[in-house]
């Protein structure tokens, strides 16, 4: 049985991309076009049928990979504001729990990329048009031997988010910057028991260039209950039960400032995301501890 789900559920999940995918891609080849009031009309048009492509996807998991889906704190969001979402990664499955937790709940979610998923087929393209951003992020290395670089970054983001300001749209940051493995948890030493030490600079740029729009934050844990599923896992119906906290949090003074230039800064802002990151380890053992 759970061959036949992962063939049937592989096979909707890939029909489903590929219907979806032509519209969007041609709203982001029309986008080429200089011309602001279309583009902006092309933007929310693909965005829509990206909407759509969520909703298949989740049909697609209630009826061939069902799970048992605990979800609390979706209920104060809306569509019509600027998020900055966060949350723990475990698994690509994340991000098909997240859709599905917080689809049309908040605006489409629009995630920052390596740039070189960009090659991903189909998918590259179609992430391409829907303006998600392909970030090249520089090392210090880099920087040490390029002093030019620096400031790099951040330029980099702020271009990308002035896409966002336009419409309303949440944008997703997985903090730990790589999926949480116990060879990876060990490696870093890491301070906190289910999680990697949160990397700062990803979310710290964003505040810095959208602080303006962003003034909620949806910050978001994830447990799986009966452990970490694979994909194949997952479309065979095999997670069981996911669990999901969500925290609408407004933005603070700790979170935008010039985390670039001031040092000051940096700090507190380093501080206030390991603060978060100590009460999500909390959340994720008491999610982790069979109630009695």
């Amino acid at each position: 049985m759970s061959l036949v789900r992962q063939i049937v559920g592989l096979i909707l999940y890939v029909l489903n991309t590929l219907i979806w995918f032509v519209p969007i891609f041609i709203c982001g080849v029309l986008k080429l076009i200089p011309i602001p009031p279309l583009q902006r009309l092309l933007s929310k048009l693909a965005k829509s049928c990206a909407s759509m492509w969520v909703a298949g996807n989740n049909v697609n998991q209630r009826c061939v990979s069902p799970y048992q889906l605990q979800i609390n704190g979706v209920d104060k969001l809306n569509r019509k504001d600027w998020y900055l979402v966060i949350a723990n990664h475990q698994s690509w499955v994340d991000i098909l729990v997240l859709q599905r937790v917080l689809h049309r709940k908040i605006p489409f979610l629009n995630f920052f990329l390596k740039k070189e998923l960009l090659y991903v087929p189909f998918l590259g393209l179609a992430w391409w048009a829907l303006d998600f951003p392909f970030m090249t992020r520089t090392s210090k290395s880099q920087i040490r031997k390029n002093p030019k670089l620096k400031g790099k970054d951040i330029e980099t983001t702020r271009k990308a988010c002035e896409k966002f300001k336009t419409m309303p749209v949440s944008i997703v940051n997985f903090v730990e910057g790589t999926r949480f493995t116990d060879e990876k948890h060990q490696r870093q030493n890491s301070p906190f028991k289910h999680l990697l030490k949160p990397k700062a600079g990803g979310i710290a740029f964003v505040m810095q260039a959208m602080g303006e729009q962003i003034n909620q934050v949806v910050n978001v844990t994830i447990h799986y209950p009966n452990g970490v599923p694979t994909f194949m896992d997952f479309v065979a119906g095999k997670a069981g039960q996911i669990n999901v906290e969500v925290e609408l949090m407004p933005v603070s003074d700790k979170l935008v400032g010039d985390y670039t230039g001031d040092n000051e800064f940096r700090v507190q802002f380093q501080g206030e995301l390991n603060r978060l990151w100590s009460e999500k380890d909390k959340c994720i053992e008491q999610l982790a501890t069979p109630s009695e």
